[in-house]
């Protein structure tokens, strides 16, 4: 027999204000044709005043623990993948660990930016493979709005805000790729590519939140590169390629990278679970948010065999695959 960390349970929680492309185009060079045409992006959510990166990854979390047919008291851990947390400490886990009444267990961040929820998912398998929990929330939740420039439309318009929550319980299977559960993952990062993606402030740089700053086409580059490359390693670790993927939920960052990344996989796009058009780029909320999204709308069903990629600033990305 085999422990392997199985999903339980999946819920999102989406700001309720909704932000259209046309609503740039009061204050910027830009349209509603320009950003589709370059991102895929149609709408977006912002938060409201006073609404935090905890508040809607507990909403997120309480989704999903509903799901599961859980309470906060069932579970033993919470990780929390986010690069807009409330302060700069303690961990947005923890808060959302008190918003849930959870009095019992652990709770971290984890901060990969847009990889952040392979990241966290990868941990949350160590840490149920170890044996230290028996079930986990992991949560992607992200406040982006907050650190966007205004002025910059080659940035401002591709973020959004959200958060999605999965519930990862211990199970056992027979050891083989038909096993439901998490069969493999992939993990990479290159510091040398830092300075096409990164957000311009820090506590020991100076001292404020700063903005988000992207050189577009090489992030773009590497992307398509990267992601595929990845998904690919995960796959071959078990010896199963794109042909035997049901979904490839990606990170849902640009509609042209998704159609590239499955391109080189050799996925149909009618097996891609696509979101951005609706969410914009939420960060390390995009892949929780999708994969909710997807078995709300009945496409992500029991046995699916689903590979999540990402790849974020750092840079950093990476893939998981796993059995629904």
């Amino acid at each position: 027999m085999t422990l392997r960390a199985v999903v339980k349970g999946v819920g999102h929680y989406l700001p309720d204000r909704i932000v259209p492309n046309a609503e740039f185009e009061k204050r910027l060079d830009t349209s509603d044709e320009w950003i589709k045409s370059r991102s895929g992006i149609e709408r977006r959510h912002f938060v409201a005043d006073g609404q935090t990166t905890s508040d809607i990854g507990a909403a997120a979390a309480e989704a999903a623990l509903k799901q599961a047919g859980l309470s906060a008291q069932d579970i033993d851990a919470i990780i929390v993948a986010t690069s807009t947390p409330d302060l700069t400490f303690p961990s947005a886990a923890t808060m959302i660990q008190s918003k849930l009444g959870m009095t019992r267990g652990f709770a971290f961040d984890i901060q990969a930016v847009c990889a952040g929820f392979v990241y966290a998912l990868a941990n949350a398998n160590a840490l149920i493979m170890a044996g230290q929990a028996e079930r986990i929330l992991v949560i992607g939740a992200e406040t982006f709005s907050r650190i966007l420039d205004w002025e910059d439309r080659s940035t401002c318009v591709l973020f959004g805000d959200g958060a999605g929550a999965l519930v990862l319980e211990a199970a056992t299977g027979d050891g083989s790729t038909e096993d439901r559960g998490i069969l493999s993952v992939d993990l990479n990062s290159d510091g040398r590519h830092r300075d096409i993606l990164y957000v311009d402030g820090g506590v020991s740089t100076n001292q404020s939140s700063g903005f988000l700053r992207m050189e577009g086409r090489e992030v773009f580059r590497h992307a398509v590169e990267k992601l595929a490359q990845t998904a690919h390693g995960a796959l071959e670790k078990i010896g199963l390629e794109g042909s035997d993927v049901d979904w490839i939920v990606p990170h849902q960052a640009n509609l042209r990278i998704i159609k590239a990344t499955a391109n080189r996989m050799n996925v149909a796009m009618d097996h891609v679970v696509v979101t951005v058009q609706d969410h914009g780029n939420t960060s390390a909320a995009s892949i929780p948010l999708a994969l909710s999204v997807g078995v709300e709308r009945g496409q992500i069903k029991r046995g699916d065999l689903l590979v999540t990629e990402a790849i974020g600033g750092g840079l950093a990305w990476g893939a998981v695959v796993l059995r629904w």
